[in-house]
């Protein structure tokens, strides 16, 4: 028969590999997130968008990425590497905080890019929101002094991407929010990210479009 001891230790053990365990399981999820980040609501422009009712036609990749393929801002180049469209939101996201504001999403379209020389890589987001209130609120929860997460990097982006020294700017556009974010990649530091990220803003104008469409 075992001993007291013998007992009292194997039931320590069986405690503490159940705290382990769950300390793995509760652990908070981590991710990379922007040194600079800006944030914007929806305006009155996107009122004829401002709900997924209004606007009900399928966000496609053709749509928001068909026209990227290399965008150019000044003499800076940026060309799209891969381009997916999801929808499994939270896939694209970590953290508890984004993936709960992204409730009601019903598609997310994703594009790596790379500027010439590799010095700079981006991606461009585009998430498909039930309504503008609800775009605000996904806005908000990307802020990074919120601590409740941000995206993951993009299909295609280097391992090397630095996000603490990148820039991103997120808004609601209507019923979408879009994400553009540029960083160096490994050493670039230096690299100007103001250019890149000005290119990857011509993305935005599929919402410009719907607003026409909708009269």
């Amino acid at each position: 028969m075992p001993s007291r001891a013998l007992i009292v230790a194997a039931v320590a053990g069986v405690l503490a590999a159940a705290g382990a365990v769950l300390f793995v399981v509760t652990r908070p999820e981590t991710g990379p997130s922007p040194a600079y980040f800006r944030g914007e609501g929806t305006s009155a422009l996107y009122a004829p968008i401002a709900t997924r009712r209004q606007d009900p036609g399928p966000l496609t990749e053709q749509e928001v990425f068909g026209q990227a393929a290399r965008l150019v801002e000044q003499g800076v180049t940026m060309e799209r590497r891969e381009a997916a469209l999801s929808a499994d939101c939270a896939e694209a996201l970590w953290g508890s905080g984004v993936k709960a504001a992204a409730a009601g999403c019903a598609g997310v379209a994703r594009a790596s890019f790379a500027g010439a020389g590799g010095a700079v890589s981006g991606q461009y987001a585009v998430f498909d929101m039930p309504d503008g209130a609800a775009a605000d609120r996904l806005v908000a929860a990307l802020d990074p002094r919120r601590g409740g997460g941000f995206l993951r990097t993009a299909p295609g982006q280097p391992p090397s991407f630095d996000a603490g020294h990148s820039r991103a700017a997120v808004r609601a556009l209507g019923h979408f929010v879009v994400v553009n974010w540029v960083g160096p990649v490994g050493d670039e530091r230096g690299a100007d990210l103001t250019l890149p990220q000005l290119a990857l803003e011509r993305i935005g104008a599929f919402a410009q479009r719907r607003v026409l469409a909708a009269g």
